[in-house]
């Protein structure tokens, strides 16, 4: 991961009965950001085994990449957040414009403070 780079980790724990809703938004969500999202690296979803809740594992190359993600997928999102209850994490060093933008969203940062990346799986 380089200086400039953003991990994000989120969890939505579904409203009762907003699974399929929730299914529908997000094949939608990955459609556009298929189509418009140039920094987007990673961006996965992940179904607890009983459907109650999801994980977003998410990697931008930047803050801006971040911020375009938002704008391209703006009302999708909104839309599929508001299937559940949301908690966000995000990692690494956000701009303040980033900072700024959601400062009322339920997100923590968490600047790097270690970290060891081998590049082969050496023992």
């Amino acid at each position: 991961m380089t200086a400039n780079e953003l991990r994000g980790i989120a969890r939505l724990r579904f409203h009762e009965g907003r699974l399929e809703d929730f299914r529908r938004l997000a094949k939608e969500c990955i459609d556009i950001m298929r189509v418009k999202d140039t920094g987007t690296l990673q961006y996965e979803i992940y179904l607890s085994d009983d459907e109650s809740e999801c994980v977003f594992i998410e990697h931008f190359r930047d803050s801006d990449a971040l911020l375009e993600h938002n704008e391209n997928v703006g009302e999708v999102l909104q839309a599929m957040l508001a299937t559940g209850t949301v908690t966000a994490e995000l990692f690494g060093t956000p701009s303040d414009r980033l900072k700024a933008v959601f400062a009322d969203a339920p997100v923590r940062f968490y600047p790097l403070f270690l970290s060891l990346q081998r590049k082969e799986n050496t023992r």
